[in-house]
């Protein structure tokens, strides 16, 4: 069949990767892609929410299956658009209705989802710029440190976690009346801090039954020992060496069962990635977030490991078959290593040439921020490309990632150097 990636990140190059590996797969597309996906895939210049235009490839390309990688298109309703239209319904959609990607759309939403189904997160109250003192009352009743969520999606740089009392207090007049993060700030949701562990679980669901694919743990923040401005991901590592039989039998239990059947019970559209991230408070899991896909870098992290023909378990998930498939994993850790621009998550520049790229060995490169100038791969964004390499544990793999990224070069290159440190 001919298929239609939507994206343009390193989660879709590492899809095309995949999906490009499949004899089911005739003709792979994306939109708009990256200089990554150029070489396996051809790249349409087409925005992700731009519904009509890829309506019109879609009926030109005969594509059958819609791949949809980022939040935004399906906050947006793209699979909505696609099941109303009589021309497009035959189209096996991967992504949630737009109420299924409420839970990432909605802070509020997926806290009230939570508490509907007892699945464990932390206490939590949102408020408005009508509401603002009953906010700061509020913040007084919690103790140090205070955490302060934007309800909208603000590309996972929304949350602010602060030790003082009277900066929280300031921070929440910001995102509300000063608006900080846009429209995604008109609501925020005060949590109670949880301290622990965090760790990703990503659940592929057909709405009816459900795959758990492997656990990962990315690094959002821009400095060594989490430290500094948080960013769409820094890298990842999968397997989570805690998350063991026993733990994940209580994720599964007490969190991914109710989930799903909490969807199904409400009648919401949901065929795709859950991901959960979660917290381990004690040997508990707490589930701080849910986004409506798969997570990136994580994704470079977790598909590799899935040798599994990727488009056949989409098949499954249109057809509601995925309780005929058993998931094949490769057993080792894999990690994914995320070069930035210099600046980023600030200001960052754009247009440099990126060199070494062929010359990397015992490592896959999946591009990000690249796109093609003249023949030569150029930086297109703070997040450049990650470095995913396999090892026996997570120290043997970093350590062929962090031999490799020393291979490649564009102006002002940075990436952790501590990756694991926690572990």
């Amino acid at each position: 069949m001919n298929i239609l990636i939507v994206g343009s990140g390193g989660r879709e190059h590492t899809f095309a990767y995949k999906l490009a590996q499949s004899d089911l797969c005739s003709k792979l597309f994306v939109a708009p892609g990256n200089a990554g996906t150029a070489s396996m895939a051809t790249n349409l210049d087409i925005s992700v929410t731009d519904f009509d235009k890829i309506k019109e490839v879609v009926l030109a390309e005969n594509i059958e299956m819609l791949v949809v990688g980022p939040e935004v298109p399906l906050v947006a309703g793209i699979t909505d658009f696609f099941k109303k239209d009589p021309q497009l319904a035959h189209v096996t959609v991967i992504g949630p209705s737009a109420e299924g990607a409420q839970l990432e759309g909605s802070k509020e939403y997926a806290k009230e989802f939570l508490m509907r189904y007892n699945i464990p997160t932390a206490a939590y109250e949102s408020f408005t710029a009508e509401t603002v003192e009953k906010g700061h009352a509020f913040l007084e009743t919690l103790k140090a440190p205070y955490v302060l969520k934007a309800d909208g999606l603000a590309a996972g740089k929304g949350v602010l976690i602060l030790n003082d009392l009277d900066e929280a207090k300031a921070e929440l007049t910001d995102m509300l009346t000063n608006e900080k993060f846009g429209e995604a700030s008109q609501k925020v949701v005060i949590e109670e801090f949880l301290d622990g562990i965090e760790l990703s679980v990503f659940v592929l669901t057909d709405g009816k039954n459900y795959i758990t694919l492997p656990t990962a743990k990315d690094y959002k923040r821009i400095g060594e020992g989490d430290t500094g401005l948080n960013t769409g991901g820094m890298g990842a590592i999968s397997p989570v060496p805690f998350a063991n039989d026993e733990f994940m039998a209580k994720i599964e239990n007490k969190v991914i069962k109710p989930t799903v059947a909490g969807l199904a019970k409400e009648d919401i559209d949901y065929k795709g990635f859950i991901f959960i991230g979660l917290i381990k408070v004690g040997n508990e899991p707490k589930v701080i977030e849910y986004n409506v896909r798969m997570g990136d870098p994580e994704t470079e992290a977790v598909l590799p490991r899935v040798k599994n023909d990727l488009v056949d378990l989409f098949v499954n998930v249109g057809n509601q078959t995925l309780d005929q498939v058993s998931l094949d994993l490769d057993p080792r850790t894999a990690v994914t290593l995320m070069t930035v621009a210099g600046g980023y998550p600030e200001a960052y520049n754009k247009g440099d040439e990126i060199t070494g790229i062929e010359t990397i060995e015992d490592s896959i490169v999946f591009q990000a921020g690249t796109t093609l100038k003249d023949g030569k791969v150029v930086t297109n964004g703070g997040r450049v490309l990650t470095i995913t390499s396999f090892g026996n544990n997570f120290k043997e793999a970093l350590e062929v990632s962090y031999k490799n990224v020393k291979k490649v070069q564009f102006k002002d290159m940075y990436y952790r150097t501590d990756l694991g440190f926690d572990l």
